[in-house]
């Protein structure tokens, strides 16, 4: 049986009184819902493939500086995956009639997103500290408009090897006294410090679209828990009627995977 089969034939809508399912199949309403949050999650994954792939094809044989992840960016993922644990279980509570249960775990889920949110700021703030991009907030919303390079070799601090390095064909280069070479040259006689400069991080406009989009995906998802805190608490989310809950779960799961699939390719992948 599908979801909420027992649901009633019609669900009134808070801004007109009536129901566009009204007197349709229950079931009718159950697979729209779900249909169309798979569209949306299917439609966000085509955008960020054509990001990703965007950036890797523009930056092959380009240098590429490879910096590690802050502290707070960590904090990030062990706070999504609890955040989407708390929304599972809030569903689940839901389904079993636990209606008090599910406030709560959804609860705790919009803190943890709001905790996670916090600890975004917090971990890309740190790596501006380190000239890993814009010095605040307010210069990553300008660039919408005009995308800034990523990473600039003059702007970065931090200990060579330890915070940051410069990388070509995934091998580190050689870096003494302000001087790059490349990874073979270890007797140090040819810098490429000026050509390192010219083509490092040509194409990180992408690594700016990919944070953005991932930002305004994210406060969708906090407007979308606190959408259904209000509306389990008006009693319009009920056991029999659970699939704006699931589908709130849906793109809180995806959100949490985008997260994660960001991080291994900013951080570890590049």
């Amino acid at each position: 049986m599908s979801e909420n089969s027992s649901l009633p034939k019609s669900t009134p809508n808070s801004s007109n009184g009536k129901d566009v399912f009204e007197g349709l199949d229950p079931e009718i309403r159950i697979r729209t819902k779900k249909m169309l949050m798979y569209f949306i999650i299917f439609a966000i994954v085509m955008l960020f493939a054509g990001f990703t792939s965007a950036y890797i094809v523009s930056n092959i044989g380009n240098y590429w500086v490879h910096i590690e992840p802050s502290t707070g960016l960590w904090v990030s993922n062990v706070l999504i995956i609890l955040s989407s644990i708390t929304m599972y279980l809030s569903l689940r509570s839901m389904k079993k009639a636990q209606v008090k249960m599910a406030q709560v775990f959804l609860g705790i889920t919009l803190l943890l997103g709001v905790a996670f949110t916090i600890s975004q700021i917090n971990g890309w703030q740190a790596l501006a500290d380190k000239g890993h991009g814009p010095p605040n907030i307010f210069e990553h919303l300008r660039i919408i408009a005009s995308p800034a390079p990523w990473n600039m070799l003059d702007q970065l601090q931090g200990t060579y090897g330890e915070d940051y390095q410069v990388l070509k064909d995934g091998v580190p280069l050689i870096y003494d006294n302000g001087d790059f070479y490349r990874p073979d040259d270890t007797l140090k006689v040819s810098p490429i410090t000026s050509q390192v400069k010219q083509q490092t991080n040509s194409s990180s406009a992408y690594i700016y679209a990919l944070i953005l989009v991932h930002i305004l995906h994210l406060a969708f998802g906090l407007v979308y828990l606190c959408v259904n805190m209000i509306r389990t608490t008006r009693g319009s989310i009920h056991p029999g009627d659970t699939v704006r809950l699931y589908t709130n779960s849906m793109y809180w799961h995806f959100l949490g995977i985008l997260w994660l699939y960001l991080f291994v390719f900013l951080f570890i992948i590049h």
